[in-house]
């Protein structure tokens, strides 16, 4: 990886065709050693559709090579403190008023916040503070057609203490808020680790879902053979609640990291 090829990947071959029932991205924070661009230009060669996860700066990147920013940051806080704690919300909704039309003049869908730590909170408490929060914001977002989409993660393993860490909490929340432009960012690697039944739940929940990532379980590593997840299997139940957003890869490759995107490409292309 270190002496990436300098012939353009779109200059090798004609780009994959995808059967397009899951529109996939690739989280920029895994591939932090690849330029942006080559990123961009090896997504349109396996059939990608997105970039996840860039900072405002870099927003019109991806629709130079015919892409999105799936997901972009857009000041919503930080994992440990955001949404729960209203002395964070005039912060927040700073960052929205600022960067969100950032994201709706890049064609950016998406931008992301997160409930933040319990921190000896109660999570009756913590969900009235983040309805307050969002319902605070969400005008910002439906005036510009871009969905904030809070994210669901894990307080097992990787973010211990974190509030919206079950699917029903957060759907709990989103409902309360009831905007088309607030909604979940479901983690399939943290939700498998928090509580499995991921193609019953994402079907029974796919209004309030927004985005997809994915994640090898254990690990957080290749979706492949040396975890537990079926991905074609939760893929294939996920275009069948005709889900028409993102799916996005954010796993940390161990292997060499442009065969390891394209492997998961190929087996999420159902």
């Amino acid at each position: 990886m270190a002496a990436l090829p300098s012939v353009s990947w779109s200059q090798r071959a004609a780009p994959i065709k995808r059967k397009g029932n899951i529109r996939q991205s690739a989280s920029r924070w895994c591939y932090q050693k690849i330029p942006l661009d080559q990123l961009c230009e090896y997504a349109v060669q396996i059939g990608l559709k997105g970039i996840d996860l860039l900072n405002p700066d870099e927003f019109e990147v991806p629709p130079r090579y015919g892409l999105v920013c799936s997901m972009g940051y857009a000041g919503g806080g930080e994992i440990a403190s955001a949404m729960n704690r209203v002395e964070n919300h005039a912060r927040i909704e700073e960052g929205f008023r600022k960067y969100i039309p950032l994201a709706a003049k890049a064609g950016v869908p998406n931008v992301i916040t997160f409930s933040g730590n319990r921190g000896g909170m109660s999570d009756e408490e913590g969900a009235r503070n983040t309805i307050l929060g969002l319902n605070r914001v969400k005008k910002i977002a439906e005036d510009h057609g871009v969905t904030i989409c809070m994210e669901l993660l894990n307080s097992k393993v990787d973010h211990h203490d974190y509030m919206c860490d079950r699917s029903a909490w957060g759907v709990q929340v989103v409902q309360a808020v009831n905007s088309p432009r607030v909604k979940l960012l479901y983690d399939i690697y943290h939700m498998q680790i928090m509580e499995g039944d991921l193609v019953r739940t994402i079907q029974k929940n796919i209004d309030w879902i927004a985005h997809f990532h994915t994640g090898g379980v254990p690990g957080r590593h290749e979706l492949d053979a040396t975890q537990e997840v079926q991905w074609d299997g939760v893929m294939r139940g996920t275009a069948a609640a005709t889900f028409h957003g993102y799916v996005a890869h954010e796993f940390v490759p161990i292997h060499d990291p442009l065969t390891s995107l394209r492997q998961a490409v190929d087996l999420c292309d159902v």
